[in-house]
């Protein structure tokens, strides 16, 4: 272990020996950050992915250069079906320590497989697409999509979740049970796959509870077979005496009957035949009526779509004609009032510029037009990056950091060389707790105004925000 402020190694004293930093807690948190990769180390080893990715990213909340729990969090993604949050895992790992990094191998085997990638990435689409149908209450299509989702990529756990719940509204359970026990091969932690299981498993219980009474019906009873009957007993026969005579009787009625029905079958068989032929006949009258209709409107859909497509482009030009519009309109009337001359509202003018899209301008304006708008901002730069710093600062005092970032803001920009504003934006954006802004401002202000007392505490603000270890 390293220290964090020269980077000697550490001994086993609460202090570094190279600087005399206090590296107590420091040490505390880097053994906690390690405790938590062990741990989820473990419950990756057994299959409980979701336990796994709970402790890994604590660990990364106490360590982010812990590239062993990135390292481990990332293939925990890749498992479970995700190779994109795996990937971004990967990468910062891999900014973090460039050199003996083995997360550049697995990016490299990731993306030697480019069709693979393709496939699960497009299986994520998909996914999403099945949720959509899902809100718009289409759920066979949503069962439709998600299968072939699952065949893509089996190990991606929310579209198995999400199948099995459409199968559990259709009281398939058995096919819900297959799914859920897919994904708790994959984790066996999933708090939703275990809640699901319970209810399946539940109604599945009920289920043959209710075909074992059936069968305990059935058992109490002795089925054989007399000729062309079925003859049914009691499976615990009592003495009926004289009722065999009776029973003997009825069943010689009973057999001639069946004869009787047998010798009229072939007459009801031809009947229920032509029955059948006449409504297979007007089935398949209606199925082609339904297919021209089908094919009437998917024609109808291509032509909305080709018309939705082309009122799109008009629009996208209408848009892009009220943008050019607007930014002339706003940089002529910033013209026309520095055309006032001595009265002019500088102010104002700051106004209209800063309405003008700084996008138009890099894309789409004229030399001319940039050439104008770069006059006009120098022409006032300095006066109104004067006015906001002194609002900005007087924002900053009263602990307005929002405001004090806003105004501040606006006099480095109209005034690039003005070390009081750059400097009072950087403590503005520390005090508001955003400290890798405040850090670019205060590297800023070290190149732009070295050898000043403003550059000196600028290096100790930035020795504090690293310390902290953001």
């Amino acid at each position: 272990m390293k220290c964090y402020n020269c980077g000697c190694r550490l001994s086993e004293k609460d202090f570094c020996t190279g600087c005399g930093v206090d590296v107590a807690h420091y040490k505390k948190v880097m053994f906690l950050s390690n405790q938590y990769y062990n741990e989820g180390l473990e419950k990756a080893q057994v299959r409980d992915l979701s336990g796994a990715i709970a402790s890994l990213r604590q660990s990364l909340k106490l360590n982010k250069n812990n590239t062993n729990a990135r390292n481990l969090l990332g293939l925990v993604y890749f498992e479970m079906g995700e190779p994109v949050a795996a990937l971004t895992e990967w990468v910062i790992s891999k900014s973090y320590q460039s050199e003996k990094n083995i997360a550049e191998d697995y990016i490299a085997k990731v993306q030697s497989n480019p069709s693979g990638l393709d496939d699960m990435n497009t299986s994520v689409k998909k996914y999403n697409q099945a949720l959509s149908y899902c809100q718009q209450d289409s759920l066979d299509m949503a069962t439709i999509q998600l299968r072939k989702v699952v065949q893509t990529n089996p190990k991606l756990i929310p579209a198995r979740q999400l199948l099995a719940l459409l199968y559990i509204n259709e009281e398939e359970w058995t096919k819900a049970k297959k799914e859920l026990d897919a994904c708790k091969k994959i984790d066996n932690g999933n708090v939703m796959t275990n809640r699901y299981l319970k209810e399946v498993d539940s109604m599945l219980g009920f289920e043959e509870s209710k075909n074992a009474g059936k069968r305990k019906v059935q058992e109490t009873a002795i089925w054989s077979k007399s000729g062309n009957d079925i003859v049914i007993q009691p499976n615990n026969p009592r003495d009926l005496g004289n009722w065999n005579v009776f029973f003997n009787i009825l069943i010689g009625l009973v057999i001639g009957l069946a004869i009787g029905w047998f010798l009229l079958a072939p007459i009801r068989v031809n009947k229920e035949q032509a029955g059948m032929d006449d409504e297979l006949t007007s089935l398949r009258e209606q199925l082609s009526v339904k297919t021209t209709a089908v094919d009437e409107l998917t024609q109808e859909m291509s032509t909305l779509n080709t018309e939705k497509e082309n009122l799109e482009s008009k629009l996208e030009e209408y848009e892009g004609s009220t943008g050019l519009l607007e930014a002339h309109s706003n940089l002529m009337l910033a013209q026309l009032e520095y055309n006032k001359g001595a009265s002019a509202d500088k102010l104002k003018i700051a106004e209209y510029l800063d309405n003008v899209d700084l996008d138009f301008i890099e894309d789409v304006a004229s030399e001319e037009y940039v050439a104008l708008y770069e006059s006009l901002k120098q022409s006032i730069g300095s006066s109104v990056a004067t006015s906001f710093y002194d609002s900005g600062y007087e924002a900053y005092r009263n602990q307005d950091y929002e405001t004090a970032i806003e105004k501040l803001g606006k006099a480095v920009d109209y005034d690039p060389n003005n070390a009081e504003a750059l400097y009072a934006l950087a403590n503005a954006y520390r005090e508001n707790e955003d400290y890798v802004q405040a850090r670019k401002l205060y590297v800023q202000v070290i190149e732009l105004f070295p050898d000043t007392e403003k550059a000196i505490k600028a290096q100790g603000y930035i020795a504090e925000i690293d310390a902290m270890g953001l």
